[in-house]
């Protein structure tokens, strides 16, 4: 179709390209917020879930925590399994970003916004 048109040619490849991996991004962008990843803290004791856009959306606790003299203990293992969770949630979102990338002859380590 593009045939003879030269750089012309070339642009409306391009063009085509941007706009598909602008789909996957959008495809991908809505993706994350399905994909659910769980960060624990104290062996197990608390666990947070989060989607890989990093909202959190569970927290589960085991009552044996649950002792007024601990109040301080059981909030940084609340905060310690939140920050598991969001970090585990960045590296899955980056992963999936990943495969975007390559899968569209990008490099491998190529930072896209999300």
């Amino acid at each position: 179709m593009f045939k003879g048109l030269g750089q012309m040619g070339d642009m409306a490849k391009m063009m085509k390209t941007a706009q598909e991996m602008q789909q996957k991004m959008a495809d991908l962008q809505e993706e994350m917020h399905n994909l659910m990843v769980e960060g624990e803290s104290g062996a197990g004791l608390v666990k947070a879930t989060c989607s890989a856009k990093g909202e959190l959306k569970g927290l589960d606790i085991d009552p044996s925590i649950f002792n007024s003299d601990d109040k301080e203990v059981v909030e940084d293992l609340i905060l310690a399994a939140i920050k598991d969770a969001q970090s585990k949630a960045s590296d899955r979102a980056q992963e999936e970003m990943s495969k975007l990338t390559e899968g569209m002859g990008l490099p491998k380590d190529m930072k896209l916004p999300f």
